[in-house]
Protein backbone atom coordinates (compact mmCIF):
# COMPACT_ATOMS: atom_id res chain seq x y z
CA UNK A 1 0.00 0.00 0.00
CA UNK A 2 1.31 3.40 -0.99
CA UNK A 3 0.34 6.69 0.65
CA UNK A 4 0.74 9.85 -1.40
CA UNK A 5 0.03 13.50 -0.69
CA UNK A 6 -0.96 16.00 -3.35
CA UNK A 7 2.11 18.04 -2.49
CA UNK A 8 4.43 15.07 -2.93
CA UNK A 9 3.30 13.37 -6.11
CA UNK A 10 6.12 12.34 -8.44
CA UNK A 11 5.65 12.73 -12.18
CA UNK A 12 6.87 9.43 -13.63
CA UNK A 13 6.55 7.80 -17.06
CA UNK A 14 3.14 6.26 -17.71
CA UNK A 15 2.59 2.50 -17.88
CA UNK A 16 2.86 1.58 -21.58
CA UNK A 17 -0.24 0.74 -23.63
CA UNK A 18 -2.73 1.96 -21.04
CA UNK A 19 -4.99 3.18 -23.86
CA UNK A 20 -5.40 -0.25 -25.48
CA UNK A 21 -8.65 -2.16 -25.05
CA UNK A 22 -7.17 -5.34 -23.59
CA UNK A 23 -3.75 -4.95 -21.93
CA UNK A 24 -1.54 -8.02 -22.23
CA UNK A 25 0.86 -7.09 -19.44
CA UNK A 26 0.48 -9.28 -16.35
CA UNK A 27 -1.75 -7.93 -13.58
CA UNK A 28 -0.01 -6.59 -10.48
CA UNK A 29 -2.52 -4.80 -8.23
CA UNK A 30 -1.25 -2.12 -5.88
CA UNK A 31 -3.18 0.02 -3.44
CA UNK A 32 -2.75 3.79 -3.25
CA UNK A 33 -4.07 6.16 -0.61
CA UNK A 34 -4.26 9.76 -1.82
CA UNK A 35 -4.54 12.42 0.89
CA UNK A 36 -7.14 14.80 -0.55
CA UNK A 37 -8.53 17.97 1.04
CA UNK A 38 -11.81 16.18 1.80
CA UNK A 39 -10.11 13.13 3.29
CA UNK A 40 -7.99 10.19 2.12
CA UNK A 41 -9.04 8.32 -1.00
CA UNK A 42 -8.11 4.63 -1.08
CA UNK A 43 -8.08 2.87 -4.45
CA UNK A 44 -6.37 0.00 -6.24
CA UNK A 45 -4.24 0.38 -9.35
CA UNK A 46 -2.91 -2.24 -11.75
CA UNK A 47 -0.38 -2.70 -14.51
CA UNK A 48 -1.69 -1.94 -17.99
CA UNK A 49 -3.79 0.89 -16.52
CA UNK A 50 -2.67 4.51 -16.43
CA UNK A 51 -0.58 5.51 -13.40
CA UNK A 52 0.09 2.11 -11.86
CA UNK A 53 1.02 2.27 -8.18
CA UNK A 54 0.78 6.03 -7.83
CA UNK A 55 -1.38 9.10 -8.21
CA UNK A 56 -0.33 10.78 -11.44
CA UNK A 57 0.99 14.33 -11.02
CA UNK A 58 -1.47 15.82 -13.50
CA UNK A 59 -4.42 14.07 -11.86
CA UNK A 60 -3.27 15.43 -8.49
CA UNK A 61 -3.22 18.97 -9.89
CA UNK A 62 -6.72 18.55 -11.30
CA UNK A 63 -8.05 17.24 -7.99
CA UNK A 64 -6.70 20.37 -6.31
CA UNK A 65 -7.58 22.96 -8.94
CA UNK A 66 -10.74 21.83 -10.77
CA UNK A 67 -13.06 23.88 -8.57
CA UNK A 68 -16.54 23.21 -7.25
CA UNK A 69 -18.83 20.69 -8.88
CA UNK A 70 -22.55 21.22 -9.44
CA UNK A 71 -24.73 19.77 -6.71
CA UNK A 72 -26.21 17.15 -9.06
CA UNK A 73 -26.48 16.07 -12.66
CA UNK A 74 -24.46 13.73 -14.86
CA UNK A 75 -20.66 13.99 -14.60
CA UNK A 76 -17.99 12.39 -16.78
CA UNK A 77 -14.46 11.20 -16.08
CA UNK A 78 -13.07 10.79 -19.60
CA UNK A 79 -10.24 8.26 -19.59
CA UNK A 80 -10.89 7.15 -16.03
CA UNK A 81 -8.07 4.65 -15.51
CA UNK A 82 -8.31 3.31 -11.96
CA UNK A 83 -10.78 6.10 -11.23
CA UNK A 84 -9.34 8.68 -8.81
CA UNK A 85 -11.18 11.52 -10.57
CA UNK A 86 -14.48 9.65 -10.90
CA UNK A 87 -14.29 8.33 -7.35
CA UNK A 88 -13.67 11.83 -6.03
CA UNK A 89 -16.59 13.28 -7.99
CA UNK A 90 -18.91 10.51 -6.82
CA UNK A 91 -17.84 10.92 -3.22
CA UNK A 92 -18.18 14.70 -3.24
CA UNK A 93 -21.56 14.76 -5.00
CA UNK A 94 -23.66 11.74 -3.97
CA UNK A 95 -26.72 13.18 -5.76
CA UNK A 96 -24.88 13.12 -9.11
CA UNK A 97 -24.45 10.24 -11.54
CA UNK A 98 -20.78 9.84 -12.47
CA UNK A 99 -19.86 8.11 -15.72
CA UNK A 100 -16.30 6.74 -15.62
CA UNK A 101 -15.34 5.98 -19.22
CA UNK A 102 -12.29 4.21 -20.62
CA UNK A 103 -11.50 2.08 -23.68
CA UNK A 104 -9.25 -0.07 -21.46
CA UNK A 105 -11.32 -3.01 -20.18
CA UNK A 106 -9.00 -3.58 -17.22
CA UNK A 107 -9.35 0.07 -16.22
CA UNK A 108 -13.16 -0.12 -16.38
CA UNK A 109 -13.27 -3.21 -14.18
CA UNK A 110 -10.76 -1.74 -11.75
CA UNK A 111 -12.66 1.55 -11.44
CA UNK A 112 -15.92 -0.33 -10.85
CA UNK A 113 -14.28 -2.44 -8.15
CA UNK A 114 -12.84 0.66 -6.49
CA UNK A 115 -16.27 2.29 -6.45
CA UNK A 116 -17.83 -0.82 -4.92
CA UNK A 117 -15.14 -0.98 -2.24
CA UNK A 118 -15.92 2.63 -1.30
CA UNK A 119 -19.68 2.08 -1.36
CA UNK A 120 -20.19 4.58 -4.18
CA UNK A 121 -23.42 3.51 -5.83
CA UNK A 122 -23.65 6.62 -8.04
CA UNK A 123 -20.67 5.70 -10.25
CA UNK A 124 -20.98 3.80 -13.53
CA UNK A 125 -17.73 2.49 -15.01
CA UNK A 126 -18.26 1.64 -18.66
CA UNK A 127 -16.75 1.58 -22.11
CA UNK A 128 -17.52 4.60 -24.32
CA UNK A 129 -20.15 2.77 -26.35
CA UNK A 130 -22.13 1.99 -23.18
CA UNK A 131 -22.91 5.61 -22.31
CA UNK A 132 -26.49 6.61 -23.10
CA UNK A 133 -26.13 8.94 -26.12
CA UNK A 134 -28.82 11.23 -24.73
CA UNK A 135 -26.89 12.00 -21.53
CA UNK A 136 -25.56 15.56 -21.23
CA UNK A 137 -22.85 16.34 -18.71
CA UNK A 138 -22.89 19.13 -16.15
CA UNK A 139 -19.18 18.51 -15.49
CA UNK A 140 -16.35 16.71 -17.23
CA UNK A 141 -13.02 16.05 -15.55
CA UNK A 142 -10.24 14.55 -17.60
CA UNK A 143 -6.53 13.93 -17.68
CA UNK A 144 -6.77 13.24 -21.42
CA UNK A 145 -4.58 10.61 -23.09
CA UNK A 146 -2.22 12.98 -24.88
CA UNK A 147 0.02 10.13 -25.98
CA UNK A 148 -2.59 8.60 -28.29
CA UNK A 149 -1.59 11.30 -30.80
CA UNK A 150 -3.01 14.66 -31.78
CA UNK A 151 -5.52 13.44 -34.35
CA UNK A 152 -6.96 10.75 -32.09
CA UNK A 153 -7.06 13.17 -29.15
CA UNK A 154 -8.93 15.75 -31.21
CA UNK A 155 -11.47 13.14 -32.31
CA UNK A 156 -11.93 12.04 -28.72
CA UNK A 157 -12.58 15.55 -27.44
CA UNK A 158 -14.91 16.42 -30.32
CA UNK A 159 -16.92 13.33 -29.47
CA UNK A 160 -17.48 14.28 -25.82
CA UNK A 161 -17.16 18.03 -25.24
CA UNK A 162 -20.28 18.85 -27.31
CA UNK A 163 -22.19 16.74 -24.79
CA UNK A 164 -21.77 19.36 -22.08
CA UNK A 165 -24.98 20.95 -20.84
CA UNK A 166 -25.39 24.62 -21.82
CA UNK A 167 -23.83 25.68 -18.50
CA UNK A 168 -21.55 22.66 -18.12
CA UNK A 169 -17.78 22.93 -17.66
CA UNK A 170 -15.04 20.53 -18.71
CA UNK A 171 -11.83 20.72 -16.68
CA UNK A 172 -8.85 19.27 -18.53
CA UNK A 173 -5.33 18.92 -17.13
CA UNK A 174 -2.55 18.98 -19.72
CA UNK A 175 1.19 19.12 -19.32
CA UNK A 176 2.67 22.36 -20.62
CA UNK A 177 5.44 20.45 -22.40
CA UNK A 178 2.93 18.14 -24.09
CA UNK A 179 0.99 20.90 -25.81
CA UNK A 180 -1.45 22.44 -23.35
CA UNK A 181 -1.29 25.85 -25.01
CA UNK A 182 -1.68 24.49 -28.54
CA UNK A 183 -4.61 22.35 -27.38
CA UNK A 184 -6.27 25.42 -25.87
CA UNK A 185 -5.82 27.29 -29.16
CA UNK A 186 -7.26 24.38 -31.14
CA UNK A 187 -10.30 24.10 -28.86
CA UNK A 188 -10.93 27.81 -29.31
CA UNK A 189 -10.77 27.33 -33.08
CA UNK A 190 -13.44 24.64 -32.76
CA UNK A 191 -15.79 27.16 -31.16
CA UNK A 192 -15.36 26.31 -27.48
CA UNK A 193 -14.81 28.93 -24.79
CA UNK A 194 -11.48 28.09 -23.15
CA UNK A 195 -9.92 29.57 -20.03
CA UNK A 196 -6.66 28.60 -18.36
CA UNK A 197 -7.58 28.70 -14.69
CA UNK A 198 -4.46 27.29 -13.05
CA UNK A 199 -0.84 26.42 -13.71
CA UNK A 200 1.00 24.20 -11.26
CA UNK A 201 3.99 21.85 -11.44
CA UNK A 202 4.18 22.15 -15.23
CA UNK A 203 0.48 21.42 -15.76
CA UNK A 204 -2.29 23.69 -17.01
CA UNK A 205 -5.95 23.43 -16.08
CA UNK A 206 -8.13 24.29 -19.08
CA UNK A 207 -11.78 25.00 -18.39
CA UNK A 208 -13.85 24.45 -21.51
CA UNK A 209 -17.42 25.52 -22.16
CA UNK A 210 -19.70 25.16 -25.12
CA UNK A 211 -20.14 28.20 -27.30
CA UNK A 212 -23.38 30.07 -26.45
CA UNK A 213 -24.38 29.58 -30.09
CA UNK A 214 -23.85 25.79 -30.03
Amino acid sequence: MLHVRLSAVVNEPAEPHYFTAAPTVASEPREVVADLPDGPLRFRTDRGVFSHGRLDAGTAVLLREAGELPAEGAFLDLGCGAGPLALTMARRRPAATVWAVDVNERAVGLCAANAAALGLTNLRAVGPEEVDPTVRFAAIWSNPPIRIGKEALHQLLLGWLPRLTPDGIASLVVNRNLGSDSLAAWLTEQGFAVERTASRKGYRILQVRRSPCA
